[in-house]
Protein backbone atom coordinates (compact mmCIF):
# COMPACT_ATOMS: atom_id res chain seq x y z
CA UNK A 1 0.00 0.00 0.00
CA UNK A 2 1.15 3.75 -0.66
CA UNK A 3 1.88 5.55 2.51
CA UNK A 4 0.27 8.73 0.88
CA UNK A 5 -2.62 8.67 -1.54
CA UNK A 6 -2.84 11.29 -4.00
CA UNK A 7 -6.74 10.37 -4.07
CA UNK A 8 -9.27 7.93 -2.85
CA UNK A 9 -11.75 6.42 -4.75
CA UNK A 10 -12.15 3.28 -2.42
CA UNK A 11 -10.67 0.87 -5.08
CA UNK A 12 -7.25 1.44 -2.87
CA UNK A 13 -5.45 -1.19 -0.94
CA UNK A 14 -5.87 -1.11 2.81
CA UNK A 15 -2.68 -1.38 5.05
CA UNK A 16 -4.38 -3.68 7.29
CA UNK A 17 -3.97 -0.94 10.46
CA UNK A 18 -7.42 -0.12 11.15
CA UNK A 19 -6.59 3.62 10.95
CA UNK A 20 -8.92 6.74 9.76
CA UNK A 21 -7.84 6.04 6.15
CA UNK A 22 -8.82 2.95 6.07
CA UNK A 23 -12.30 4.06 7.19
CA UNK A 24 -11.88 7.08 4.62
CA UNK A 25 -11.55 4.04 1.25
CA UNK A 26 -14.30 2.28 3.11
CA UNK A 27 -16.12 5.00 3.08
CA UNK A 28 -15.73 6.16 -0.90
CA UNK A 29 -16.32 2.16 -1.46
CA UNK A 30 -19.55 2.31 -0.14
CA UNK A 31 -20.68 5.38 -1.23
CA UNK A 32 -19.41 4.73 -5.36
CA UNK A 33 -20.93 1.15 -4.63
CA UNK A 34 -24.61 2.49 -3.70
CA UNK A 35 -24.09 0.61 -0.32
CA UNK A 36 -26.24 1.60 2.53
CA UNK A 37 -25.00 -1.16 4.96
CA UNK A 38 -21.16 -0.17 4.31
CA UNK A 39 -22.05 3.26 4.55
CA UNK A 40 -23.52 2.54 8.55
CA UNK A 41 -20.45 0.71 9.21
CA UNK A 42 -18.04 3.71 8.77
CA UNK A 43 -21.20 6.40 10.14
CA UNK A 44 -21.11 7.07 13.94
CA UNK A 45 -24.68 5.80 14.98
CA UNK A 46 -27.31 7.40 16.89
CA UNK A 47 -28.16 11.17 17.28
CA UNK A 48 -24.18 12.65 17.15
CA UNK A 49 -23.54 12.66 13.61
CA UNK A 50 -23.83 15.29 11.27
CA UNK A 51 -24.33 16.28 7.35
CA UNK A 52 -24.49 19.50 5.71
CA UNK A 53 -24.05 19.70 1.87
CA UNK A 54 -26.12 21.40 -1.12
CA UNK A 55 -27.79 18.22 -2.06
CA UNK A 56 -28.79 16.71 1.28
CA UNK A 57 -29.34 19.88 3.42
CA UNK A 58 -28.39 19.72 7.26
CA UNK A 59 -28.74 16.26 8.31
CA UNK A 60 -27.91 15.32 11.72
CA UNK A 61 -27.70 11.66 13.42
CA UNK A 62 -27.54 8.43 11.34
CA UNK A 63 -30.76 7.87 10.65
CA UNK A 64 -31.24 11.25 9.13
CA UNK A 65 -28.16 11.22 7.01
CA UNK A 66 -29.09 7.22 5.71
CA UNK A 67 -32.45 9.00 4.93
CA UNK A 68 -30.64 11.19 2.23
CA UNK A 69 -28.18 8.49 0.77
CA UNK A 70 -31.37 6.60 0.51
CA UNK A 71 -32.81 9.25 -1.60
CA UNK A 72 -29.85 9.39 -3.15
CA UNK A 73 -29.22 5.69 -4.41
CA UNK A 74 -32.83 4.87 -5.42
CA UNK A 75 -32.97 8.74 -7.28
CA UNK A 76 -32.38 8.45 -10.98
CA UNK A 77 -28.64 9.02 -11.05
CA UNK A 78 -25.44 7.53 -10.69
CA UNK A 79 -23.19 9.42 -8.83
CA UNK A 80 -19.15 8.45 -8.71
CA UNK A 81 -16.56 10.11 -6.86
CA UNK A 82 -13.26 10.83 -5.92
CA UNK A 83 -11.47 12.25 -3.06
CA UNK A 84 -8.16 14.57 -4.10
CA UNK A 85 -6.15 17.62 -3.44
CA UNK A 86 -6.31 16.37 0.61
CA UNK A 87 -5.03 17.40 3.99
CA UNK A 88 -4.90 14.73 6.49
CA UNK A 89 -4.14 15.31 10.54
CA UNK A 90 -5.41 13.86 13.90
CA UNK A 91 -5.04 13.23 17.17
CA UNK A 92 -4.91 10.36 18.98
CA UNK A 93 -9.04 9.88 19.26
CA UNK A 94 -9.58 12.38 16.02
CA UNK A 95 -8.63 12.55 12.27
CA UNK A 96 -9.92 15.22 9.97
CA UNK A 97 -9.63 15.01 5.69
CA UNK A 98 -10.11 18.18 3.80
CA UNK A 99 -9.94 18.09 0.14
CA UNK A 100 -11.91 18.13 -3.16
CA UNK A 101 -14.39 15.72 -4.41
CA UNK A 102 -14.26 15.31 -8.35
CA UNK A 103 -17.03 12.83 -10.51
CA UNK A 104 -19.66 12.09 -12.65
CA UNK A 105 -22.81 12.22 -12.33
CA UNK A 106 -24.99 10.08 -14.86
CA UNK A 107 -28.86 9.90 -15.21
CA UNK A 108 -30.93 9.28 -18.30
CA UNK A 109 -31.28 12.84 -19.05
CA UNK A 110 -27.46 13.45 -19.43
CA UNK A 111 -23.91 13.14 -17.53
CA UNK A 112 -22.32 16.19 -15.75
CA UNK A 113 -18.58 16.47 -14.33
CA UNK A 114 -19.02 17.58 -10.52
CA UNK A 115 -16.84 18.71 -8.26
CA UNK A 116 -17.48 19.41 -4.30
CA UNK A 117 -15.29 21.15 -1.52
CA UNK A 118 -15.22 18.10 1.71
CA UNK A 119 -14.27 17.83 4.86
CA UNK A 120 -14.71 14.72 6.32
CA UNK A 121 -14.16 14.76 10.34
CA UNK A 122 -13.82 10.98 12.32
CA UNK A 123 -13.19 9.90 15.57
CA UNK A 124 -12.33 6.80 17.57
CA UNK A 125 -14.49 4.34 18.70
CA UNK A 126 -13.44 1.41 20.37
CA UNK A 127 -11.19 0.00 18.05
CA UNK A 128 -12.52 1.82 15.09
CA UNK A 129 -12.89 4.73 13.05
CA UNK A 130 -16.18 6.37 12.70
CA UNK A 131 -17.32 9.37 10.44
CA UNK A 132 -18.75 12.29 13.05
CA UNK A 133 -19.39 14.78 10.46
CA UNK A 134 -19.29 15.47 6.46
CA UNK A 135 -19.66 19.00 5.25
CA UNK A 136 -19.55 19.58 0.82
CA UNK A 137 -19.93 22.53 -0.88
CA UNK A 138 -19.99 24.03 -4.37
CA UNK A 139 -17.86 26.49 -6.21
CA UNK A 140 -19.70 26.58 -9.49
CA UNK A 141 -23.68 27.45 -8.87
CA UNK A 142 -24.25 26.74 -12.64
CA UNK A 143 -23.13 22.93 -11.84
CA UNK A 144 -25.12 23.09 -8.47
CA UNK A 145 -28.15 23.47 -10.59
CA UNK A 146 -27.68 20.84 -13.65
CA UNK A 147 -26.78 18.40 -10.70
CA UNK A 148 -29.79 19.20 -8.64
CA UNK A 149 -31.84 19.00 -11.81
CA UNK A 150 -30.23 15.35 -12.60
CA UNK A 151 -30.22 14.55 -8.82
CA UNK A 152 -34.06 15.36 -8.18
CA UNK A 153 -35.47 14.31 -11.73
CA UNK A 154 -36.95 17.85 -12.30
Amino acid sequence: MKTRLEEVEGVEEKSGDGGPLESLIEFYRAFNAGDLRGLEAVWLGGDTPSMDNPIGGIRRGWAAIAEGYSKLFSGPARVHVTFHDFTSQGGSDWHLFVGRERGTCVAADGKLDIAFRTTRWFVRQGDSWRQLHHHGSVEDADMLRDYQRLIFGR
